[in-house]
């Protein structure tokens, strides 16, 4: 059964689904998940759940739900009778990420710019703007990079590739953070997601798979070329 967007787009029975609030647990996780990726709870540091729930208010059971989830995506690990400790980063992951995520992206971006609603192509509009309008401060453009592949990840409607695709860019946004010093400058990386909005907010499905290929494969070349 297909539901119908607000702009006549056919869209999967899920995605007309209104948004629930999220969990406990989800507002654990999330808030735990950033912690990790932006280096705040650094590579390798021991994980404390009480100092966790402490910190975000809640109990320890979310905070225990979120680490399950955290360590199935391979940004915790759990030793018994040692404890939890935020798993190590190698600059070299991000070759291996990358193979996983070129094509997945490309999918991603093509079902974003066939499935988008009005309002999410309106959103692509504002990121659009933002883009052509950016000072270049590193992690400002790591944090506006994050926003747009999220918004594509959402529009895409495919809750199976969005997760998958989250998992790994996490994964690839944690590396960016602890190894800012070694990045390549990235005003030129976040000015390749303008035609990539473009081609979204065209419906140009097999322009904004190029794209989207072309700028996640580029940014590991630029990497592995830096000195």
């Amino acid at each position: 059964m297909t539901a119908t967007a607000s702009d006549g787009a056919s869209l999967p029975a899920a995605a007309a689904a209104p948004v629930a609030q999220p969990s406990l647990s989800a507002r654990a996780y999330t808030a735990i998940r950033d912690m990790l990726i932006t280096a705040e709870i650094t590579p390798g540091s021991p994980v404390n759940e009480d100092q966790l729930a402490k910190k975000l208010q809640m109990g320890r059971t979310p905070v225990r739900e979120a680490i399950k989830r955290l360590e199935a995506e391979q940004l915790v690990v759990v030793y018994p009778r040692r404890g939890i400790f935020a798993t190590q980063v190698a600059l070299s992951d991000l070759t291996l990420l990358t193979e996983v995520r070129v094509h997945l992206e490309g999918e991603v971006a093509y079902q974003a710019a066939r499935r988008s609603s009005r309002a999410e192509r309106a959103l692509f509009e504002q990121l659009l703007d933002e883009a052509k309008n950016r000072s270049h401060e590193t992690i400002d453009e790591i944090d506006f990079d994050s926003r747009v592949h999220r918004a594509i990840y959402r529009a895409a409607h495919n809750p199976y590739l969005a997760s998958t695709l989250e998992q790994y860019y996490n994964l690839t946004i944690r590396i960016w953070h602890v190894w800012t010093d070694r990045l390549p400058e990235m005003a030129s990386h976040v000015s390749e997601l303008i035609p990539l909005l473009e081609r979204i907010v065209d419906r140009d499905a097999d322009g904004a798979r190029a794209i989207a290929i072309q700028h996640v494969s580029s940014f590991v070349r630029a990497v592995s070329q830096s000195p």
